[in-house]
């Protein structure tokens, strides 16, 4: 039987293939104050520079390609059983060839009904805009968790969680909360990955492998191990 293997990967794994991240200098929420274009209270306030300000980060997701970080992931599926946790919206993982997703964020290639948040809708382009409405007549939102409200996805990543055999992080600072405190939940007998050219702070404890270095790299020497020791 495969070992379980689960990943939470964030923002680090999807800049190399130029998306950039919104904690860096440079990054994709530059110019905008985040409450504008992130929260319940700036769509209510201004709902076309929320959609405008998607359908930016939409085309730009839509021309990046999986890069070696998200292939490495999607190959160990030959030896792990694997279940990837994703704060990211993109949708590199999936065209990586990886199966099993659970996007804790929501998604960027999806928009919802604001009257009814069941009602989901997968997009062709990369455009949403004022005046497009669910089939109940209501305008569609991008189905992106903002800041302020609830996941919905975090009962599933916490159940998968104490699934894990082995604990991998990649690319993400473990600052965004609830998703940060998903490695506290691991036990001191898991192996556990962590990925990241600027190490997050993670408690010490037995069986912790750090590698300081961007996700491609790392996960290239992380992949070698894991097929060695575990599988």
């Amino acid at each position: 039987m495969k070992k379980r293997l689960v990943v939470l990967t964030g923002a680090g794994i999807s800049a190399e293939s130029g998306i950039a991240t919104f904690r860096d200098a440079d990054g994709l929420w530059e110019g905008h104050d985040v409450m504008e274009v992130a929260s319940p209270q700036g769509w209510r306030r201004n709902p076309e520079l929320v959609l405008n300000f998607y359908n930016e980060r939409r085309k730009n997701a839509h021309s990046a390609k999986p890069n070696a970080g998200h292939l490495a992931l999607a190959d160990l599926e030959k030896d792990f059983d694997i279940c990837i946790i994703t704060q990211n919206v993109d949708d590199l993982h999936e065209r990586a060839g990886s199966t099993n997703v659970v996007h804790l964020h929501g998604k960027l290639f999806e928009s919802r009904s604001t009257l009814d948040e069941n009602l989901v809708y997968q997009m062709e382009g990369w455009q949403l805009n004022l005046g497009d409405k669910c089939e109940r007549g209501s305008q569609l939102r991008p189905n992106i968790v903002w800041f302020g409200e609830a996941v919905p996805m975090m009962d599933k990543a916490i159940e998968e969680t104490f699934k894990a055999d082995i604990f991998m992080v990649v690319g993400t600072s473990l600052l965004v909360y609830p998703a940060a405190g998903l490695v506290d939940l691991v036990s001191d007998e898991t192996p556990v990955f962590v990925i990241d050219p600027k190490l997050p702070n993670v408690r010490k404890r037995p069986n912790l492998h750090l590698y300081e270095e961007k996700a491609s790299t790392g996960m290239e020497k992380v992949v070698k191990v894991l097929r060695t020791q575990y599988a």
